[in-house]
């Protein structure tokens, strides 16, 4: 048993509905999660910004003496894989159990991949889902709108949401996929629309879900399980003002927000 804490980053706040996930996965799990608020968006920055980010922000959660990290960040799992060499603890990104849970589901070996513009262009997605199969046919198209969209609050129903991811689908829609790997953990909150214009016969695959999904595989694999009567506590940093944090986190978690939430510097 380990009842040291899982650490989870983002470029923002889309990482917390990997937490969502965890939490119902694993509710006894104590959690960290470090979102670098003062330094998002990631998807348009350089590879060796991304890198750098990425470095500061596993070295920063390594600080508070995690047991395991995931980097909730779409962007860094994409164009920085390689983040989570030489470091003590298991690492992994969002890219490879998403690609594995795409693979699983599809019956038409037809797959969609949304994601920021810095994921579409890495090809990671691409990478990964021919890696385990190379006769899957897939479409990729960048949302970069999604982003500030789902930050805005303006999903479910709203007009704009509806209206931008018409236009970000059509080639994805028009390429007949069975399976829809939202690669950004921001566009979960927009699956009631995505769906929508997809049609029931596509499936859904949310990469910070498949990301939680495969945490639970690595801590029994490694042991690292907590015990079962502790009582998983959530702390949270960010690097910019944490105002308003409390209503956005409301967004993210899909429930009342009571914890804790502390600036810090990791540059």
């Amino acid at each position: 048993m380990d009842n040291r804490p899982i650490g989870v980053f983002d470029s923002g706040l889309g990482g917390l509905t990997v937490v969502k996930s965890l939490c119902s996965f694993l509710p006894n799990e104590n959690i960290v999660y470090f979102g670098d608020t003062g330094r998002v968006p990631y998807g348009t920055r350089s590879r060796e910004t991304i890198e750098t980010y990425a470095k500061q922000d596993a070295a920063f959660l390594l600080s508070k003496d995690v047991k395991l990290i995931i980097a909730a960040c779409g962007t860094v799992s994409s164009v920085a894989p390689d983040t989570g060499k030489n470091l003590p603890v298991p690492y992994f990104g969002v890219v490879e159990p998403a690609a594995k849970a795409a693979a699983k589901h599809t019956k038409t070996g037809r797959i969609g991949v949304i994601g920021t513009t810095a994921t579409i262009r890495s090809g990671a997605y691409e990478q990964a889902l021919l890696k385990i199969n190379k006769r899957f046919l897939i479409r990729s198209v960048d949302c970069p709108l999604f982003v500030p969209i789902v930050e805005a609050g303006w999903i479910d129903d709203d007009e704009v949401a509806m209206l931008t991811a018409k236009r970000y689908l059509k080639t994805i829609k028009d390429f007949d996929v069975d399976t829809l790997i939202l690669g950004c953990t921001h566009y979960p909150l927009l699956s009631k629309t995505i769906a929508q214009i997809m049609g029931p016969q596509v499936t859904l695959i949310s990469a910070g879900a498949a990301a939680a999904a495969h945490c639970v595989e690595v801590l029994k694999e490694n042991a690292l399980l907590c015990a079962k009567e502790n009582n998983g506590t959530h702390s949270f940093y960010v690097t910019d003002r944490p105002d308003g944090f409390s209503k956005t986190a409301e967004i993210f978690l899909q429930q009342d927000f009571t914890g804790d939430v502390t600036r810090v510097q990791v540059d």
